[in-house]
């Protein structure tokens, strides 16, 4: 408000004015956390965890990124039947024509899984490390020749607008920094009635031998994904240790 309004209140109108606005900012403040989480982007900080890095989202803490020192363990030989990757890729029921994105591609591990599945499509491998998208180049040479590396950064994922059919997270998603940034660039990217496959180690298991901060409850999934304005399909479980979330981005009405 400016001086030339508080000049027109007489002394008392300015009390209740002053008054007014410390009701209004206890009563905000007073606002359960889930309604501020849900309606603003910003993120809480606090002292970092051992595997986390003290950046906390819609009320779990972001953990640690694995960095390209750990290629050889996305690619061990034990994965497939660990994680049944093959089940994986197979409930993502794709088409000849889709474009699949792979955010968080890593080595390519689940792109070129997905190439020969989309022949007349694409599969737009995507990380923000450099040396994991030179270990892509390099198979791709000899593996497929629908496989393109995208050099994505910690906000933006840097595909066109409207221009993939399938976006798939693969044990990526809970490394995000900014996770709000990116998944609005999922949405954009995504075309309409465009579906995203989050996949994520069960947090509701005590079993499954994860740390926490790597894993993530579907409660929290659905919460995150939806808080985008993406609609969440179902959930497969016929994987032994993750959770298959899918999510779709609403088709344009006729």
């Amino acid at each position: 408000m400016s001086r030339r309004v508080l000049r027109r209140l007489p002394g008392r109108g300015i009390r209740r004015l002053t008054l007014t606005c410390l009701v209004l900012s206890a009563t905000v403040s007073a606002q359960p956390a889930a309604f501020y989480e849900f309606s603003q982007p910003d993120y809480v900080y606090s002292t970092p965890s051992r595997d986390g890095i003290g950046k906390h989202y819609m009320g779990r803490e972001i953990s640690h990124v694995m960095g390209h020192q750990g290629a050889d363990w996305l690619e061990r030989e034990d994965r497939e039947r660990e994680e049944r990757t093959d089940i994986l890729v197979s409930e993502l029921e794709l088409r000849d024509t889709d474009v699949v994105a792979d955010i968080g591609a890593g080595t390519g591990y689940f792109a070129f899984r997905m190439a020969p599945l989309v022949p007349d499509g694409r599969v737009l491998a995507v990380d923000i490390q450099q040396e994991m998208l030179d270990i892509i180049t390099e198979r791709a040479s000899d593996i497929a020749d629908n496989v393109s590396p995208v050099l994505g950064s910690i906000t933006d994922v840097n595909l066109a607008d409207a221009s993939v059919d399938l976006i798939l997270l693969v044990d990526a998603y809970h490394e995000f920094s900014h996770p709000r940034e990116m998944g609005q660039s999922m949405v954009r990217a995504l075309r309409p009635g465009g579906r995203v496959a989050l996949v994520e180690y069960r947090a509701e298991d005590p079993s499954v031998p994860i740390k926490a901060l790597h894993k993530m409850t579907q409660a929290q999934a659905i919460s995150e994904m939806t808080s985008l304005g993406l609609r969440w399909s179902g959930t497969r479980d016929s994987l032994p240790q993750q959770h298959l979330m899918l999510f779709e981005k609403p088709a344009l009405p006729d």
